[in-house]
């Protein structure tokens, strides 16, 4: 975090922490593409993010608070990536951005589903699937079974690409 900051303005501190695009990227690919690992949030980024940002970003979440580090028990030389409180919190904030797109922006079908489902789900869809972020990056069981978001978010996208593959090869 700056340590001097431009203003005590909420709107401002918080976009010193998440307010480039390639941070609220980052935090998107953890929270609904589950990558923890340096790796993955670098090769399967489909904006491209180069290593350098990629490091910088996560160091810059890291200080913040948004995310924590360790070691991977699978791998000795891995690190896996996880989002605390902190970061779960901001999930909010990327379904308003995600809203906001989908009413304003040329959005593709295959990446509007997900946004829309979260739009349509409202506050008690997002507090499900803060949930299952808390079980899965803080190791806090889920306080309800159930369908699962992410997977109900899964299943949407992949149905989508599966029908664009279909009408494409149907078109040629």
């Amino acid at each position: 975090m700056n340590a001097n900051p431009r203003s005590g303005c909420p709107i401002n501190l918080t976009l010193e922490v998440v307010g480039d695009a390639w941070s609220l990227l980052v935090l998107r690919d953890m929270m609904f593409g589950g990558r923890r690992h340096f790796r993955e949030l670098l090769l399967k980024s489909q904006e491209g993010i180069s290593s350098n940002i990629l490091a910088d970003r996560l160091k810059t979440l890291l200080a913040v608070g948004v995310l924590t580090k360790a070691d991977d028990p699978s791998h000795k030389q891995k690190a896996i990536y996880s989002l605390t409180e902190k970061g779960i919190q901001l999930l909010p904030v990327l379904a308003q951005l995600s809203s906001w797109g989908l009413r304003f922006q040329p959005v593709t079908p295959d990446m509007a589903v997900r946004a829309q489902i979260l739009q349509d789900g409202g506050q008690p869809l997002l507090d499900d699937f803060m949930d299952e972020l808390r079980e899965s990056h803080l190791g806090i069981p889920r306080p309800q079974d159930g369908p699962r978001v992410v997977a109900r978010l899964r299943a949407a996208y992949e149905e989508v690409v599966a029908q664009q593959a279909a009408e494409t090869r149907a078109a040629s």
